[in-house]
């Protein structure tokens, strides 16, 4: 069994495992949010606008809103950025000798996964909203794409809410483990006392000073010196 350091991870310099590694939950999610983030901005980016000829300029399918068309696109974009960022992120988590580093790094993929989750969240409604309000194109010119972003919008809710999950988890196995390691060092401390000069006790271990031990001599024992 492999041995658990600091945040759930590895031991710091340990031997890097390519099997385990692209086998761990945190890699296989990962993944899949680069893979439906790529799917969502690229339907988007391809067949998201259709050029009007009246205005003559593109318009967005999305009921002519281009800010839900750019919304996606670029929470899309980021996510994919993102994702490659934690993919080397946890490949470097193996690396991380300092327990303060693995912290920061698992309160940063907290935060940023939640935040995804939610943005993701955000846009699903949105596009899914302005999607109903338009009329379908001549030729049904990117319908597909259309609502093959707003389907994987909303996959990625879920798997960056997966995300942010597992990087709760970590989280708390390392406050866990924090603690612990407080408390038994704590444990060490002596659990009695001697007690106070004088007591009980220190009767019982009490010993003459060592210059008391000679012949007791009273005031009536005095005699006087020989001349």
């Amino acid at each position: 069994m492999e041995a658990q350091g600091a945040y759930g991870g590895g031991k710091a310099g340990g031997a890097f495992d390519p099997i385990s590694f692209v086998q761990r939950p945190q890699v296989i999610l990962r993944a899949v949010c680069w893979l439906f983030s790529i799917i969502v901005f690229g339907c988007i980016s391809s067949q998201g606008w259709l050029y009007d000829e009246a205005s003559k300029k593109n318009k967005c399918l999305y009921n002519g809103d281009s800010n839900a068309c750019n919304y996606g696109v670029g929470i899309s974009v980021i996510a994919f950025l993102a994702s490659m960022g934690f993919i080397a992120g946890e490949y470097l988590f193996e690396q991380m000798s300092s327990v303060k580093t693995r912290k920061h790094y698992v309160l940063g993929d907290l935060g940023f996964s939640g935040a995804w989750a939610f943005l993701y969240f955000v846009g699903f409604w949105y596009l899914t909203n302005q999607w109903g309000k338009s009329t379908s194109p001549a030729n049904e010119y990117g319908v597909n794409n259309v609502q093959a972003a707003i389907a994987f919008s909303f996959f990625s809710i879920f798997t960056w809410a997966g995300c942010a999950f597992f990087a709760f988890q970590r989280f708390k196995q390392g406050a866990d483990s924090a603690f612990a390691t407080n408390y038994e060092a704590d444990s060490g401390m002596p659990t009695s006392f001697p007690s106070y000069p004088g007591g009980p006790e220190s009767d019982q271990h009490y010993q003459e000073p060592p210059f008391s031990a000679g012949p007791q001599r009273g005031p009536t024992e005095f005699q006087a010196p020989a001349y």
